[in-house]
């Protein structure tokens, strides 16, 4: 999926033009025939009639993905069912490393005959990539875990509830919406299933069932009077959860903010039912001055900032020039780093790659390397400290291992460096986003996720919201309209004075973040708590025609 279908899906609408955009993978297959009821051992040997035929064919290295990809979206709008959409996909991804060289091939038959024929056409393709190659692929040592396995906690696995209470929950959502004041109101509920089963040479066997969730909608208000109209879109998140994300609980609710938040649970319909509030009172928003303000951004509008400005320019393939593709390279060059006192921002700004958080849509247990997945900085104290990088990259850098980060999307795509959890630290010393707003003579309270512009660099750059809340004097007076606030990375960052404690820490994230050529997507959460930027520059967005 491209970044503008992501932009698309996140924050200019849904309905039937959404079906067009999401990510189908691969061809539904009727349940008998996928790996549904294949247990390990089985795929053991066939991941092993793989490995084999690799290296008798000449691999100095071989991995072996086999995968079996569900998702389904159920799609409403108003008290319509759009479409409810089921994929199944199924099969076996071989990568090899030949004369120093990648090579890689794909299967969907996985007859013992398919994998070998496959195995070997994955060799040949090595070798000769191998004769253009000027620099052989030197890759990180990595121990074999033998057999292992990993499972998302769940407490209700989603693939497990019925349509029916998932369509009820949504015309319910549309319901609320309505009744509210709302004229249009679509949402939307994703649902994907990995089963993964990885081998190596390395004398990994690895067994993994990773599940995702990502409730979302779009509320519309129009002024019949004057035929404008604004728009409120979910303030979801989406997480590596089951359907329990769905469940609210009083003890996850966020006290303090205009609007009712949640931290590790998400009530729906109640969102909904502010969002049509909201949205009309958006109409009746006066419109920004613009200018310099003090801003408070909640973790729903900083996810975004944190993705594009920080995560995208610490991957190590786009700051070598490896990678350009959807997100440009970077401007964190090696020298950068190097120095060991690049300022990237004040103190206040530690960044860190995890992807063990529980509930986060990148944490697994090993990555598709079969690296063994864990947490370090990217940002410590304000300075450069470190990248994302993967086996074949990570000497460049002088890491001793993997950092664990590569991903496939499917089980014919090739893996390749992806973006871990990347998320702004909280602050050690207690401060709520009441107490924060107390100390703030003119600014802005900024909510919810929307447009933004960013140059190929990740550097210059501008951002926008769903809900704006003015400040003055250390109290909210009201709401504005047409908000985006503009800067650079290292400007913006170094503005930053001020990071709630842990008990305001949550996750946002996106579930379609495309890459690469053939593009793949992956999905990633971007944690904080409330924070302030001191002189943000604002500008005014409105039309004026």
């Amino acid at each position: 999926m491209k970044r503008k279908d992501f932009l698309y899906l996140t924050g200019m609408g849904f309905g039937g033009a959404m079906l067009s955009r999401i990510p189908v993978i691969g061809s539904p297959i009727a349940p008998e025939a996928a790996l549904q009821g294949v247990d390990v051992a089985l795929k053991k040997r066939m991941a092993d009639v793989a490995l084999n035929q690799a290296r008798s064919k000449g691999a100095s290295y071989a991995d072996v993905r086999i995968g079996r990809y569900l998702n389904q979206y159920v799609v409403t709008r108003e008290e319509k069912v759009q479409n409810v959409v089921n994929t199944e996909s199924y099969g076996m991804g071989i990568r090899v490393l030949a004369n120093g060289c990648w090579g890689f091939a794909a299967t969907d038959k996985l007859d013992t005959d398919s994998i070998a024929q496959t195995a070997a056409q994955a060799v040949a393709i090595a070798k000769e990539n191998a004769r253009l190659q000027t620099e052989p692929v030197q890759l990180l040592p990595q121990k074999g875990y033998g057999e292992v396995s990993w499972k998302t906690p769940l407490e209700k696995n989603g693939f497990e509830v019925p349509v029916k209470e998932k369509v009820d929950l949504l015309l319910s959502v549309n319901d609320a919406a309505m009744k509210g004041g709302a004229n249009y109101v679509s949402s939307v509920m994703f649902l994907v299933n990995e089963q993964k089963y990885f081998a190596s040479t390395d004398g990994s066997y690895i067994d993994q069932d990773i599940h995702r969730i990502w409730p979302t909608f779009a509320v519309t208000k129009i002024d019949a009077k004057t035929g404008k109209f604004e728009t409120r879109q979910a303030l979801s998140s989406p997480r590596g959860m089951g359907y329990e994300y769905l469940i609210p609980r009083e003890s996850d609710k966020i006290h303090g903010a205009p609007t009712t938040l949640y931290r590790n649970r998400y009530d729906m319909v109640e969102d909904a039912r502010a969002a049509a509030a909201q949205a009309e009172q958006k109409l009746k928003a006066k419109s920004v001055l613009a200018g310099k303000y003090d801003l408070i951004l909640d973790p729903t509008n900083l996810w975004l900032t944190i993705h594009e400005s920080v995560g995208h320019p610490s991957e190590l393939d786009r700051v070598l020039g490896y990678e350009a593709n959807f997100a440009g390279t970077s401007f964190l060059t090696l020298d950068k780093w190097e120095s060991k006192k690049f300022n990237f921002g004040s103190k206040n700004v530690n960044i860190v790659a995890d992807k063990l958080q529980p509930g986060s849509l990148g944490a697994v247990g090993y990555d598709d390397e079969g690296v063994g997945t864990k947490q370090w900085d990217i940002i410590k104290d304000g300075v450069l400290v470190n990248y994302q990088a993967i086996r074949d990259q990570g000497h460049i850098i002088g890491l001793k291992e993997s950092q664990g980060c590569c991903y496939a999307d499917n089980w014919s795509s090739v893996q390749f460096q992806r973006m871990p959890n990347i998320s702004l630290q909280a602050g050690k010393t207690p401060l709520k986003p009441t107490d924060m707003i107390k100390h703030v003579e003119k600014g802005i309270y900024i909510i919810g996720d929307s447009s933004f512009s960013i140059d190929q660099q990740r550097y210059n750059f501008q951002f926008s919201g769903q809900l704006y809340y003015e400040i003055k004097n250390g109290q909210i007076v009201g709401m504005l309209n047409d908000v985006a606030y503009q800067s650079n990375t290292q400007e913006f960052w170094n503005s930053c004075t001020a990071v709630c404690d842990q008990s305001d820490y949550r996750l946002g994230g996106s579930f379609f973040d495309g890459k690469g050529q053939p593009e793949q997507v992956s999905a990633v959460s971007h944690g904080s708590a409330t924070a302030r930027f001191n002189g943000v520059n604002i500008i005014n967005t409105a039309r004026k025609i």
